[in-house]
């Protein structure tokens, strides 16, 4: 069986660490409308702060860090994930990401207490606009 989130409008780190232990405990997970969701905090710092991790980077060498919106989640969930371990692995394996909907994949779940609204301000940055910022094709 698996587990479609929609990630509109939820919290990149909050959703990210109920889809990681999701994995951790077995399920099929797969995240919609990656590009829906939100980073809080002001534009500018954000904005800035991903331009900081992927300039970072040595082309050649690493550390990777991708610019397209679904593997910037992806990239956030490995995070909450020990994924050097066999058993990490085998629970990242089971996160798939997208932009938009697939096919088959309608009855969506969302986190409560993941959504934007829980922000005590109103100040957020769209995963698409961070792709779009990073130079991301999608």
């Amino acid at each position: 069986m698996v587990i479609v989130i929609d990630a509109t409008d939820m919290i990149v780190g909050r959703f990210a660490t109920r889809v990681a232990k999701m994995a951790v405990q077995g399920e099929e997970v797969h995240v919609i409308n990656c590009e829906k969701a939100v980073y809080s905090g002001k534009e500018s710092s954000v904005l800035a702060r991903f331009k900081q991790l992927r300039e970072r980077t040595v082309p050649l060498k690493g550390p990777y860090f991708p610019t397209q919106s679904d593997k910037i989640v992806r990239r956030a969930i490995r995070g909450m994930i020990s994924y050097k371990t066999p058993m990490g692995k085998e629970a990242f394996a089971r996160v798939k990401c997208s932009v938009g909907t697939v096919e088959g994949l309608e009855d969506a779940q969302s986190f409560e207490g993941a959504k934007k609204g829980k922000l005590p301000n109103v100040k957020y940055v769209t995963i698409k606009r961070i792709s779009e910022y990073l130079g991301g094709n999608r």
